[in-house]
C-alpha cells in the first residue's frame, strides 16, 4: 500500500501544473507535467511487477 500512496501523492502534486498548463497556457508547467507523467509511469510498472511477484509466490 505505501507505494499506492506514493502513485496518489505524485498525482495530486501534479494538479496545479496541470491547471497552469491548460488553464494559463505556462509551458514551464508543461514540462513538469511531463516528467510527473514519466514518474507515474515508471511507479506504476513497478507496481505491477511487485503485484505480479507477489501474486506468484504467494
Amino acid at each position: 500500500m505505501k507505494r499506492f500512496d506514493e502513485l496518489k501523492s505524485l498525482v495530486e502534486g501534479l494538479e496545479a501544473d496541470f491547471e497552469k498548463f491548460y488553464d494559463k497556457g505556462n509551458n514551464a508547467a508543461g514540462t513538469r507535467v511531463r516528467k510527473g507523467m514519466q514518474d507515474l509511469k515508471n511507479l506504476a510498472q513497478d507496481i505491477r511487477v511487485e503485484v505480479q511477484d507477489k501474486k506468484n509466490n504467494g
